[in-house]
Parts: structure tokens; sequence; C-alpha cells
């Protein structure tokens, strides 16, 4: 098994992360859940792909053909595509066509294929440019702002902006930096401290749900190849 996996923080408001995966014998990983839509690129024999991909509820698996190196965006929660709701993203996804190796189309537009250091450039074109939008009342939100709306308006617009409840996005982004914990050798009592678990159980089924590992398989480095970086940072 051979399948690397990398992630990188971005000093961009609109991206969450940045990651790139270079696959040499594995056929499928684990896909973890995530509350982020993204832009995926890859390479494979001499072709190039892209597509658009969703937030995704819960774990599952994901192909990964053999010899094909990935770049992929994740865009921050409540940022979306003009054309597209992030809501009829939710689990889904979709290939984009004409792609070739130096550039894509998307909303109209062609616009040159990142990079893994060049994804700050990229969105930064597209939100000039409108293909990517953004609620303010949702960010003002997720960043700890307290905007003047109803419970009722906000939670409306927090599902029309991501396609998920508040409470779902909390719950994935915890599992998701519970696991990272683990993966870097942390003890499961350490992550229900850190993260606010009631107790080992009750971690036990956010990481089944939402990552598809044990935390004695993420410690262990156990069941086969997963869309996880132990090394990205974590913070409570």
């Amino acid at each position: 098994m051979e399948l690397r996996f990398t992630t990188r923080a971005s000093d961009s408001a609109w991206i969450d992360t940045v990651w790139t995966c270079t696959n040499d014998r594995v056929d499928e990983m684990t896909s973890v859940a995530t509350p982020c839509w993204g832009l995926v690129f890859w390479q494979r024999d001499g072709h190039s792909y892209a597509a658009v991909s969703g937030p995704e509820t819960a774990t599952g698996t994901a192909p990964v053909p053999e010899g094909a190196t990935f770049v992929g965006i994740e865009f921050a929660v409540g940022t979306s595509l003009r054309l597209v709701p992030t809501p009829a993203l939710v689990d889904s996804g979709a290939e984009l066509p004409d792609v070739s190796r130096r550039t894509f189309r998307l909303d109209g537009g062609r616009w040159a294929t990142p990079g893994p250091d060049d994804a700050e450039a990229l969105v930064d074109r597209l939100v000039r440019a409108g293909v990517v939008v953004r609620d303010p009342l949702v960010t003002e939100t997720l960043r700890g702002g307290r905007p003047s709306a109803s419970p009722r308006t906000l939670e409306r617009r927090f599902r029309a902006a991501t396609g998920l409840t508040r409470g779902a996005v909390r719950q994935i982004d915890r599992a998701r930096r519970a696991a990272v914990l683990l993966a870097a050798g942390g003890p499961p009592a350490d992550a229900v401290t850190t993260f606010g678990y009631v107790d080992e159980p009750h971690l036990a089924r956010a990481l089944r749900r939402y990552v598809g590992r044990t935390a004695g398989e993420l410690r262990a480095g156990a069941g086969g190849a997963i869309a996880l970086d132990p090394a990205q940072r974590v913070t409570s």
C-alpha cells in the first residue's frame, strides 16, 4: 500500500484546506465526512480531469486510480458556487467537462488548472469573477459574531449556504479533529477531553459515523488507506 495524502492550511478566508494525494498501489481509500465543498484536479496516464465535490455527511469509500496524482481545494464553510447551490452537492458531486493539463472550464469561463501552490491565486480569480460567493450572515456567525437575525432565519440561511445544519457542521468538524489527534498518537481520553465528548463510547460512535475507523485503528495506522493527514494541525 502506498498512498501519500497531505493537507495544508491557507491564508485565504475562502479556503479551508488544500490537499494533495499521490497513489502508487491502492484501489480505494476511506473518505472522511466533511462540511466543505471542493474542487478536485487529477492526472492519470497523461489525461487530466476535474470535478466539483460536495459536503459529505458520513464516511465512505472513494476510488483512487493507480498512478493518479490529485490536487484538491476544500472551500470554507459558507461559500458556494454561484450557479450550483451547495445543498445540491451534498453527498454528491460532478465531473467537469473540457479539462486539459493546463486549463479547465467552470461557470462559462476557462481557468488555469492549479498546482498545490496555486490554489489561492485561482480562488482569488474565481471570487473576483463572482463564480464563488458566500453568505455574509453565515460567515459572520462562523467567525463568532452575533448577527441581528432570528435563530430561525439564521438556520435557514445556514442550510441554504452549506446544505447542512450548524449542528451537523460542528459534529463533523470535531470528529475530524479528534481523528487527526488520534492518528498522530494521542490517547482517546485526550480526544474526549479536548473536543468535548461525553465519554469514549460517544467518541467511538462519532468516529464510526464520520471517519470509518476506531480510535485503536487510527492510532495504529490500521484499516487501509484513508483521506486523513496526521500532520494536520489540531486545535480545540
